[in-house]
């Protein structure tokens, strides 16, 4: 058997990003445990690790715009894309009841997604945010906290030890998060029909047009647009585009003419299509 593939993963195990490892890159991996998003390019840039997984937009939150950055800033690339459906569970210490918990903690994020939720329960319990999801169950089990819950996903109640006391407490059923599988070379495949770049255009009257216009005209779907400031270049900003296409040729020839009319283009990968439909069968 192949040794583990060594795979960055921001947060600790059990969270949602080992999980979205797990998918695209199979269960023979090591998740190597990163503080921040920054760390996690800073170890696939050094080859610390192989690959990396890395959030980059939910369908409540929004997109994760620093994350497009760290990508371009560290000339990392982007060989595929994972979609998960974000459940989450509230888990204790097996044999802790509902009615024991005084307080529960959780990323800001997750918290903010299950607040109907955590309306219902009596004004004595204290929500706690906490850095990571499955850190906040790690943390219980660690220091036999009874009287403490963790809001998480499945995977961290059954990698801690932990026994679920509410299931799917989520708000809104229909929540998705998009990772990016990275690498520190390029996928070449001709299986690939997505792209991901960005582009600056020149501060004039109907640039940023003209250049959508070349990928309109030849067919090629531009499913995501972000804009973000240029650092040192006020009111100036850089362009992440996904791209979608069924031509290759088209692709390549709308390429071409789009070169001319941007500057620091930055191709951050081209890479088979995913989709998050496939998730919705498991709703």
């Amino acid at each position: 058997m192949a040794p583990p593939k060594r795979v960055a993963i921001q947060g600790v195990a059990g969270a949602f990003h080992e999980l979205a490892a797990q998918k695209f890159f199979g269960k023979n991996i090591e998740a190597v445990e990163c503080d921040t998003f920054r760390e996690l390019a800073q170890k696939l840039r050094a080859s610390e690790v192989d690959v990396a997984v890395m959030a980059i937009e939910n369908t409540i939150a929004g997109t994760l715009l620093p994350n497009y950055s760290l990508i371009n800033e560290f000339d990392l690339k982007v060989v595929g894309e994972v979609y998960l459906h974000i459940e989450m569970q509230l888990m204790a210490l097996p044999g802790v009841p509902l009615s024991q918990i005084a307080y529960i903690h959780s990323h800001p994020i997750a918290i903010a997604q299950c607040r109907e939720f955590l309306d219902t329960l009596p004004p004595t319990v204290t929500v706690v945010e906490k850095n990571d999801t499955a850190e906040s169950a790690q943390l219980i089990i660690a220091n036999k906290l009874a009287d403490t819950a963790a809001i998480a996903g499945r995977l961290a109640a059954e990698m801690y030890g932990l026994h679920v006391i509410a299931e799917d407490i989520h708000t809104c059923k229909q929540n998705f998060t998009r990772f990016l599988a990275l690498s520190r070379e390029p996928c070449r495949s001709d299986s690939n029909n997505k792209a991901s770049l960005c582009f600056e255009v020149v501060h004039r009257s109907g640039s940023l047009a003209h250049a959508l216009g070349i990928w309109a005209k030849h067919g090629i779907n531009l499913t995501k647009i972000q804009s973000a400031p240029i650092i040192g270049k006020p009111y100036q900003y850089r362009f992440y585009v996904d791209l979608e296409w069924s031509s290759r040729e088209a692709y390549r020839q709308a390429m071409a003419e789009v070169s001319a009319c941007t500057t620091n283009r930055n191709m951050l990968g081209e890479y088979a299509r995913n989709s998050w439909e496939d998730e919705t069968s498991k709703i």
